[in-house]
């Protein structure tokens, strides 16, 4: 098989490849050549693919907000945060050094 042979064979494979994926997508093409987004007929009612949006939304912001705490507790800001933290406290167990009693 020469050359060209093979690569008009795998032209013709990626082609064919490509109109399954269309397909399946729900893209069709009409007489003139103009590509349209057929809507699927998979059973799912209009307010079940609403329910699975907001679901997924909401999985979403999920996401962000444990990349948020998985990251923050190791951040610059955040040892910084807890070290000043800690010497507050460790100076509030000091005994107060200048002050007087009222009494004397």
């Amino acid at each position: 098989m020469s050359s060209w042979a093979i690569v008009a064979l795998v032209a013709i494979l990626i082609w064919g490849v490509v109109q399954i994926a269309r397909a399946k997508a729900g893209i069709v093409e009409d007489e003139d050549g103009n590509q349209q987004v057929v809507p699927r007929s998979d059973g799912r009612t209009a307010a079940e693919l609403e329910a699975a949006r907001r679901e997924l939304a909401e999985l979403k912001e999920r996401v962000k907000v444990l990349e948020r705490i998985a990251t923050d507790a190791h951040s610059g800001d955040a040892r910084e945060q807890a070290r000043i933290a800690a010497e507050i406290e460790a100076l509030r167990g000091l005994p107060a050094a200048g002050k007087e009693e009222p009494g004397q």
